[in-house]
C-alpha cells in the first residue's frame, strides 16, 4: 500500500507519519517512509534549492518543476522499489502538494499540474492520501525554527494553501481522507488508524 500524508506546514504530519510507520509495523508489516522532496541524492539537493537557497531566484514554473524532477527520482529509487519488495510506504507530501502549493496558492494552472506530475511519477498514485486540516495560525505556531522559503509567504499564502486541499480533495472522492489537525496528537492518530484498523 501506497500512503501519504499531506497538509499545511505546521499541521503536524512528521509526528503523525512516526506513529503510523509504529502502528503498521507493530501489525507485522515492513514499512518504508519517504519525504517529498528528498529521499535522494538528488532530492535532497533540490530540497535545499526549494526551502532554503534564497539567494536563488525561482520563478513559479521553475520551482514547479524542480519538485517534479525530485519526486520523479523518488519514484524511481525509492518508491516503487519498495512497493515492488511488498512493503507499505509512507510518504511525507506527493503530488498533491505541488498542485495545491504552486497551482491553488500560486497561480499556476491546476490541471497542468496534474498532467505533468502523471509524467513525472509514471502514472503511479497513493492508495490514500491522509490531509491534516488545520487553521493557518494555528499552524503557524506550532513552527518552532526558523521559517524556509514558503512558510515565509504569510498567512494569506498559507489560507490559499488550505483552501486548495479541501478543494482537491472534494473532487478526488474516496482516495483522500481530511483528519482535524487541531485535535490533541493522540486523536489525529486514532482517526488515521481507523483506516488501517481491519
Amino acid at each position: 500500500m501506497f500512503i501519504t500524508l499531506d497538509g499545511i506546514d505546521g499541521a503536524g504530519k512528521s509526528t503523525q507519519i512516526e506513529m503510523l510507520r509504529q502502528y503498521l509495523e507493530s501489525q507485522g508489516q515492513t514499512v518504508a517512509c519517504f519525504r517529498d522532496p528528498g529521499s535522494t541524492k538528488l532530492g535532497d539537493a533540490i530540497r535545499e534549492i526549494l526551502l532554503h537557497r534564497e539567494d536563488i531566484p525561482l520563478a513559479n514554473t521553475s520551482e514547479m518543476l524542480l519538485y517534479m524532477a525530485a519526486r520523479a527520482q523518488l519514484v524511481a529509487d525509492q518508491i516503487r522499489p519498495a512497493l515492488e519488495s511488498g512493503a507499505t510506504v509512507i510518504c511525507d507530501r506527493f503530488l498533491l502538494a505541488n498542485v495545491v502549493y504552486q497551482g491553488s496558492a500560486g497561480g499556476l494552472d491546476v490541471e497542468e499540474l496534474w498532467s505533468v506530475g502523471r509524467c513525472a511519477t509514471g502514472g503511479l498514485e497513493p492508495d490514500i492520501t491522509i490531509v491534516l486540516d488545520v487553521d493557518p495560525e494555528v499552524a503557524a505556531q506550532r513552527i518552532q525554527r526558523a521559517h524556509d522559503r514558503l512558510e515565509k509567504r504569510g498567512i494569506e499564502y498559507f489560507r490559499k494553501v488550505r483552501q486548495g486541499f479541501l478543494e482537491q480533495v472534494s473532487r478526488a472522492g474516496k482516495r483522500y481522507l481530511v483528519v482535524d489537525a487541531s485535535l490533541p496528537i493522540e486523536g489525529i492518530h486514532n482517526a488515521i488508524r481507523e483506516l488501517f484498523a481491519n
